[in-house]
């Protein structure tokens, strides 16, 4: 069958796409990916066909958005610009669609094409990528602005919910949506994100149970498999110079804030001051040489790009901005990690591992060199969290959480 890819985002959204065009390939199908060119390098080079959403011009005008990574405006940033995308996601979907041969597997906001599902009826499974997508009252996630203590009553948290669901999310998300979904003769919806962008045929989780359990109020369609892991080992790997670098000393600290951040002075100033005042090796990772201190020696070393299955067993600690690709990649490693949460899904992320022991939590305005370089040794000192970073590997084992989705991508022909 043809399986149709849709995803939107940065790397960390789209390579879990590459890993499932790449494994359904392999199974025979024919896969097309609907993303933005900026990624027609890296589908070319695994051999994935591409349909072109948008263009690379407008992906880094909204890469380069400082508005972005706000801890308050990164949602409304979120919704124009997805609103942008509902025609050309929609377009691409129905016009590439063919009944009985195609499926179709969408990322949380190629909305476009739900819209198209609701439309003509499609064979189309949402995959969430984070367990803060999927709304519950019963364990909710943490969210920018909205924090719920476990001793709050779900009474409680419905109201507040409906209260953000009427006062900001709908108000934000659905007039542009509504307002293309009668452009195709569809009605008005409300619930954006409480319901409506779950595919109402299958929604899959591409993260473990240990990580996020189902709860009794998803919807009953959710299906988990595990965190994908693609890191475009074979594409990208290890420059020599940073395997040389690797091999001559001992392990170093890891920093990085993340593919789309090209705002990170602060970050990457105070990760060396932070290394330097621990006398430690660090590596940082950035396609951005704009935010990249000039007080970089030989133990402190900026390296482009790296996939984090090479370099994160290596390393002694991993610092880090919290999304839910880098957080998985760092469990599997079982690298203890530093976490500084700009928004989005990364509060939820770290939230959770903290819990865990296997990571520290530093908000943004407290990310100063003398609070990370005792946040690093405390981390490294502390049996319980070496322990638990241990446990947590040993859960990876054996899993394919690729080929479990893949599996239910496939079934999809049958509904």
């Amino acid at each position: 069958m043809t399986v149709l890819l849709v995803t939107i985002g940065s790397s960390g959204d789209v390579h879990p796409f590459v890993g499932l065009g790449i494994e359904l390939k392999k199974r025979g199908h024919r896969v097309r990916v609907i993303v933005n060119p900026h990624y027609q390098k890296l589908m070319e080079s695994v051999g994935l066909e591409i349909i072109p959403l948008g263009t690379a011009e407008e992906f880094e005008r909204l890469r380069e958005n400082p508005d972005l990574w706000h801890r308050t405006r990164g949602f409304p940033t979120i919704v124009n610009a997805i609103a942008q995308s509902y025609r050309p996601v929609y377009d691409a979907v129905v016009n590439n669609f063919v009944k009985g041969e195609t499926v179709i597997a969408a990322s949380t906001l190629a909305m476009g094409a739900r819209v198209a599902q609701d439309k003509f009826d499609l064979p189309m499974a949402t995959v969430h990528l984070s367990p803060s997508i999927i709304r519950s009252v019963i364990a909710p996630p943490k969210l920018p602005g909205l924090y719920m203590p476990d001793w709050m009553p779900i009474w409680l948290r419905k109201v507040l919910f409906a209260i953000g669901d009427k006062v900001v999310i709908d108000r934000l998300a659905g007039p542009a949506l509504n307002a293309f979904r009668k452009e195709v003769g569809l009605p008005a919806v409300k619930g954006v994100v409480k319901w409506w962008w779950n595919s109402p045929k299958r929604v899959i989780g591409m993260f473990p149970d240990w990580f996020a359990p189902i709860q009794a109020d998803w919807p009953v369609q959710t299906r988990l498999t595990g965190f994908p892991l693609y890191d475009e080992r074979g594409v990208s790997d290890l420059s020599p110079q940073l395997q040389q670098f690797l091999d001559e000393g001992t392990p170093p600290i890891v920093f990085t804030p993340g593919t789309a951040m090209l705002h990170a002075d602060k970050f990457f100033d105070e990760s060396v001051k932070a290394c330097k005042a621990l006398g430690c090796r660090g590596i940082l990772l950035s396609r951005h040489l704009d935010h990249i201190p000039d007080s970089l020696n030989d133990c402190i070393r900026h390296f482009d790009y790296a996939p984090f299955s090479q370099i994160l067993p290596r390393a002694a600690a991993f610092v880090h901005h919290g999304g839910i690709g880098t957080s998985s990649q760092a469990m599997a490693a079982g690298v203890p990690q530093i976490v500084m949460p700009f928004t989005h899904d990364q509060l939820d992320n770290v939230d959770r591992m903290q819990r865990m022991r296997i990571a520290r939590w530093i908000e943004p305005r407290n990310y100063k060199s003398k609070h990370i370089a005792a946040t690093v040794s405390e981390l490294l000192n502390n049996p319980a969290t070496t322990a638990a970073c241990k446990e947590i590997t040993s859960r990876f084992r054996g899993v394919d959480a690729i080929g479990q989705t893949c599996d239910l991508i496939e079934q999809l022909r049958l509904s």
